[in-house]
């Protein structure tokens, strides 16, 4: 075992570790699921610190590791057909249940919901956001430019505020 790679993890886990867990959550709906990709996120980054080379700062690795495994996760997923047991054929929601309606109407399980019907690079800009990063810190982990990190998540943060207004105020 690698003493820097341990040391690295370890420092990483004490700083970040409920991020990537509200990263998973707000990637993955089912609990389990989530639960997978963070251990996933967690494998990959021990496996990365390997490779870190102190070019960026560690926050900066963190996520961008973070975000790599969950937008493989999410484009492994959407790749396969969605399957259903045959007996749970007749327990599925129908759109626009009241299930679904109750479901909207806590705000974080929305906005959840909402994010990951994004195009990956925006559900990542506005997760980070999120987060508390700075443009140039989203920048850095997704590899847009300043401007063009901070054009993205403008439009984002609009577009998801228009989510959120009475259906009356949306033009």
């Amino acid at each position: 075992m690698n003493g820097q790679q341990a040391t690295l993890y370890r420092q990483a886990g004490e700083q970040f570790a409920p991020a990537i867990a509200r990263l998973a959550r707000a990637m993955e709906r089912d609990a389990d699921t989530a639960r997978d990709l963070e251990q996933d996120i967690h494998l990959e980054l021990w496996r990365s610190f390997a490779r870190f080379d102190g070019k960026c700062a560690l926050k900066t690795w963190v996520f961008r590791v973070a975000h790599n495994v969950a937008a493989d996760h999410v484009g492994r997923d959407a790749r396969r057909p969605a399957m259903v047991d045959i007996e749970q054929i007749e327990a599925l929601p129908l759109p626009e249940s009241g299930e679904a309606a109750a479901a909207d109407a806590h705000a974080l399980t929305r906005l959840h919901a909402i994010i990951r019907t994004l195009p990956l690079l925006d559900a990542q800009v506005i997760l980070l956001w999120l987060e508390g990063h700075s443009g140039a810190e989203i920048a850095d982990v997704t590899g847009l430019s300043s401007g063009a990190a901070a054009t993205r998540l403008s439009r984002l943060r609009d577009r998801l505020a228009s989510q959120f207004e009475p259906p009356e105020d949306r033009t």
